[in-house]
């Protein structure tokens, strides 16, 4: 399995959002793509299996999630993140977005705080505003290349009437795996204040040697906490669009199921349900081989950087596929950051500025991807600053 990545099936053409968007999102179709966050890698072999078995029934009617599912979610979560859920607490949602709007619906009034860590996850940031509450951002602290809670400006949110917290664990973009100290010491205030959480781990199983995940349920029974999985950043499937919420309390499953029911919001697909399954029952072998390709690329990087472009600094990644590249040191603003990657580099990342005014000066990238094409990436931006460096000294 050590060779599975180093090559990807072409996706262009396959109404891609990553590849056949390029145009609209950056000007231009001949960019390395490594913004949103989706893998070009192929599935694991099980999930083409049971897609292949199931397409191979000729009728795709109405379907119901059988208790299967549920089994599966149950035994990855005990076996793998040593959690143990009851099966009845499983909700199965249309993806994750979706499902933090129907908890900030359900569990919150209108016009109550729900709070965020930015630098965030852009749909974080409109959420709360989408769903009649207010936004009260919390930005991390970047110490020493590192970022963390704070938690003084966090109790200043809870008492600006924060009535909810969006948590992001492990956090997209800047790649922490958050330590049991640091989630109990955050649980507390949001005990103190009555906060509820959501815990979005959906990069729960992405952990790079020498972290571990901890789901934030099993930390403190006397906290609120609604927490997402979701089988699709880990086995690259989001385009199937199933995710789950774990919802402790009976009544909570019902006002959440509530604001579903009223926009008549199904997740039940036979091919989403089949996938959900598989890679839950199979998907570890792969999975395994994934983070070890993934951590030799983020190493790859990080001393490509080093050595070529110390201008562009690596905030060292914990978790997930995606880095957080500050580059505030070349000089440039946000719009001159982002058409110097795309116009001269020739390389599609995320803006930092897309995940708050904590993002400006930053660029965020998807390393899901085989290293040949990571190299390619990097030699082109390479090449471009070279060619900046060598214009700006000519004048």
């Amino acid at each position: 399995m050590k060779d599975l990545f180093d090559s990807a099936p072409s996706r262009a053409g396959t109404a891609s959002l990553k590849f056949d968007l390029r145009r609209e999102v950056f000007g231009k179709a001949d960019v390395i793509p490594l913004w949103v966050a989706d893998m070009d890698f192929a599935v694991p072999q099980a999930v083409q299996r049971a897609l292949t078995q199931r397409a191979a029934h000729p009728v795709f009617g109405y379907t119901i999630f059988p208790q299967s599912l549920n089994d599966a979610l149950v035994h990855w979560l005990a076996t793998r993140h040593h959690w143990q859920i009851a099966s009845e607490s499983i909700l199965f949602c249309p993806g994750v977005v979706p499902s933090l709007h129907a908890c900030i619906m359900a569990l919150t009034q209108a016009g109550e705080g729900v709070i965020v860590q930015t630098p965030a996850y852009a749909p974080f940031l409109t959420a709360a505003e989408t769903c009649g509450r207010k936004t009260l951002l919390n930005p991390l602290k970047l110490e020493a290349g590192r970022y963390t809670f704070d938690l003084e400006d966090f109790e200043r949110c809870a008492k600006d009437g924060g009535r909810m917290l969006i948590l992001c664990s492990p956090h997209n973009p800047v790649g922490r795996v958050w330590q049991q100290d640091e989630l109990q010491a955050l649980l507390a205030v949001c005990e103190q204040y009555d906060i509820t959480v959501v815990s979005d781990e959906i990069h729960a199983d992405l952990i790079y040697p020498g972290y571990r995940h901890v789901p934030l349920a099993t930390l403190n029974n006397k906290v609120k906490i609604i927490t997402a999985v979701a089988p699709s950043k880990t086995f690259n499937i989001p385009g199937l669009g199933l995710s789950a919420l774990v919802v402790p309390d009976a009544a909570d499953r019902k006002a959440i199921t509530q604001a579903f029911d009223t926009l008549h919001v199904s997740a039940s697909n036979p091919f989403s349900i089949a996938a959900f399954e598989a890679a839950y029952r199979e998907g570890a072998p792969w999975l395994d081989a994934l983070m070890d390709y993934l951590a030799g690329t983020r190493d790859m990087v990080r001393d490509y950087l080093q050595q070529h472009l110390p201008q562009i600094r690596m905030i060292e990644p914990e978790g997930t596929y995606l880095l957080w590249l500050d580059c505030r040191e070349m000089g440039l603003n946000d719009k001159q950051l982002k058409d110097f990657f795309v116009q001269q580099a020739g390389v599609g990342l995320s803006p930092g500025a897309m995940f708050g005014a904590e993002g400006s000066g930053y660029m965020r990238m998807n390393i899901g991807a085989p290293r040949s094409v990571i190299r390619q990436a990097l030699k082109g931006i390479d090449d471009a600053w070279q060619r900046v460096c060598a214009t700006s000294t000519s004048h």
